[in-house]
């Protein structure tokens, strides 16, 4: 089985490797409560990398200048009532260390679709927040592969 995947280029993803000036970051946000920011928060510091309050504390500073969630109506019955909808979230950031842009402003969007009944309100509200968090993690599994790749 290990030749099989070996030779079907399977790599295991090993821990984020960073640059250097990244080991001691801030994080620079309007929203410290958003999906988004939490779950980052937590993946960086569980891939070993000390996260300061302070920007004069820090070595690289990651801005997130984007952080926005939503929902677009996708279709309608022919009542005009909702029955599909698209919900977004979307990030841009960037990483600096001192006057060097590591990582330019970059913007990732992600998007699912879930069907809407009128006699369901409870559960799709709730399967539509599971889906919020969902897009959340994607987002940041997304940007620690393009940080890891600096």
């Amino acid at each position: 089985m290990t030749l099989g995947l070996a030779g079907c280029g399977f790599q295991l993803q090993g821990a984020l490797t960073v640059p250097a000036q990244m080991e001691r970051t801030h994080i620079a946000t309007d929203d410290e409560y958003s999906v988004f920011y939490r779950r980052l928060r937590e993946q960086l510091v569980a891939n070993g990398i000390e996260l300061v309050d302070m920007p004069e504390e820090s070595a690289a500073t990651l801005a997130i200048h984007i952080d926005d969630t939503g929902q677009r109506v996708l279709s309608v019955s022919a009542r005009n009532v909702p029955t599909e909808y698209e919900v977004y979230y979307s990030v841009e950031y960037s990483v600096s260390a001192g006057a060097e842009n590591l990582q330019p402003r970059r913007f990732i969007t992600q998007t699912r679709d879930y069907t809407y009944d009128e006699t369901l309100v409870l559960g799709k509200a709730r399967e539509e927040q599971v889906m919020r968090e969902s897009l959340a993690d994607d987002l940041v599994r997304i940007m620690l592969k393009q940080l890891g790749s600096l």
